[in-house]
């Protein structure tokens, strides 16, 4: 059984998906671009704002299922320039602490609302 999740602290989807899906005791996030969810604008185009806002965005969808950083198991980003990779990284570091979840990284020729990263998530319900 699934079941759609859904913050208003987070972006609303722009398309026909959830922000998140729940089975069993995972949680599968949709990819989160920089969109701020007050102003539903795309924040400035700067990878280190982009990276902040898309793990604030990400960071919402999991409180509202009483969830934090520590429940993530597994990250991909997607990045509009792999250049970018080691502030990228430096940033998601930061704001993952001492928790460190699998991952892989792509650069991709583009992303929505041509923003210059986008991060999907999969955590557990513990």
């Amino acid at each position: 059984m699934t079941q759609a999740i859904f913050t208003d602290k987070a972006p609303k989807a722009i398309g026909p998906y959830s922000q998140g899906v729940k089975v069993g005791n995972l949680l599968f996030l949709s990819g989160q671009i920089p969109v701020d969810p007050d102003t539903n604008e795309v924040v400035q185009n700067d990878i280190v704002i982009q990276t902040k806002q898309v793990m604030k965005n990400i960071k919402a969808i999991l409180e509202a299922q009483q969830l934090s950083v520590t429940d993530i198991v597994k990250t991909t980003i997607f990045l509009k320039e792999m250049s970018q990779f080691a502030v990228v990284n430096e940033e998601y570091g930061k704001q993952l602490g001492d928790h460190r979840p699998a991952r892989s990284t792509v650069e991709v020729s583009r992303l929505p609302k041509d923003v210059l990263i986008e991060i999907e998530v999969v955590a557990s319900f513990n």
